[in-house]
């Protein structure tokens, strides 16, 4: 057995919509990965600023409970949900749920890379 980055998922179901602080909107239609990132974070930058292709042909949502201005020249747009951060049970950052279209958590654990994510999910990917 190889080691990983996580502890057994904890079934729950994370809310589907979210909304920024900017009133910027977001919604769960299918399975998605949820990169829960923060500030000053060497593992978070591969999911902000890095090449996402071990996850191609997933959606992936970059969600943070607090903002910073090292995220404007990001490569993908980072939400700022606090609300949604606590609401999904994340205890965390960096961490990672892949959510379903129904916001059944699938899979979680800590975020380090795109790779070691892809890695970790490649059994729930649908």
């Amino acid at each position: 057995m190889s080691p990983t980055s996580f502890d057994p998922t904890r079934e729950r179901h994370v809310p589907t919509r979210l909304e920024d602080e900017r009133g910027v909107l977001a919604e769960i239609t299918a399975t998605t990965l949820v990169a829960v990132v923060k500030p000053s974070c060497d593992g978070c930058r591969g999911f902000t600023h890095g090449d996402l292709g071990p996850l191609s042909g997933l959606a992936v949502l970059v969600v943070s409970a607090s903002g910073t201005d090292e995220w404007a020249d990001a490569a993908r747009e980072v939400l700022v949900a606090p609300e949604w951060v606590e609401a999904s049970g994340v205890r965390g950052a960096p961490h990672y749920l892949l959510v379903d279209r129904g916001g059944l958590v699938l899979a979680e654990g800590a975020l380090f890379s795109p790779a070691q994510v892809a890695g970790e999910i490649v059994t729930h990917r649908r």
